[in-house]
């Protein structure tokens, strides 16, 4: 099974905003990781983009241009299956820093490129953020 997952990347102030997982998430908890979900059918990539934007940060997001696309595969939680999963990673901008985060992460921070670097090292990122960094 295949699916469609869309992530963006957002600079304010020199500094990239990323989220916390839960701690207590089926996957890849206590990571931190590029806003953005799955894109349900019949739906734009970047009306996904902004209404996941929207529910995991209370930000309204303009879409700027793509940055990456890759592929990760999981196994999905609920079911088992064997999942291929498409991540279109786009740039992002905003008017404003004050993020107001959904219950599906702990904490949100905004941090420099030097920070994400080390991040990266210690493998505090999850999958998909690794790879759009690491382009």
């Amino acid at each position: 099974m295949w699916g469609l997952t869309v992530r963006g990347i957002c600079e304010y102030n020199d500094k990239i905003l990323l989220l916390k997982i839960r701690h207590n998430s089926s996957h890849d908890a206590g990571k931190w990781e590029i806003p953005g979900g799955k894109v349900k059918k019949c739906e734009f990539f970047d009306e996904a983009l902004k209404r996941e934007y929207i529910e995991e940060t209370g930000l309204q997001i303009t879409i700027d241009e793509l940055y990456n696309a890759i592929q990760k595969n999981y196994t999905a939680c609920k079911t088992g299956e064997s999942i291929k999963s498409i991540q279109v990673i786009m740039k992002v901008s905003v008017n404003t820093d004050e993020v107001v985060i959904s219950d599906e992460h702990d904490m949100y921070r905004w941090f420099t490129k030097e920070e994400i670097n080390d991040m990266i090292k210690n493998n505090q990122l999850t999958p998909p953020a690794i790879d759009a960094f690491c382009r």
